[in-house]
């Protein structure tokens, strides 16, 4: 399942909307998402969303999506 993690680059600063930045990871669970992040970045993780059907699609549209790979 594709998903959009929602978080802050900078760990050290307090959270802004407009700072808030987004990635696609694709993973079995919601939790493996969560450490996959904490392990290979230093984000703050604000909301992660699953995508499916039509939101996927949506997503999939915009030119930023790209899924985010982590060596596992």
């Amino acid at each position: 399942m594709i998903y959009k993690v929602l978080y802050q680059a900078n760990p050290k600063e307090n959270p802004k909307r407009e700072a808030t930045k987004s990635l696609y990871v694709d993973a079995q669970t919601q939790a493996e998402v969560r450490d996959l992040i904490a392990e290979n970045t230093d984000y703050t993780v604000e909301f992660i969303q699953p995508l499916a059907g039509k939101h996927l699609e949506f997503e999939q549209q915009e030119p930023d999506f790209k899924i985010t790979e982590f060596n596992k």
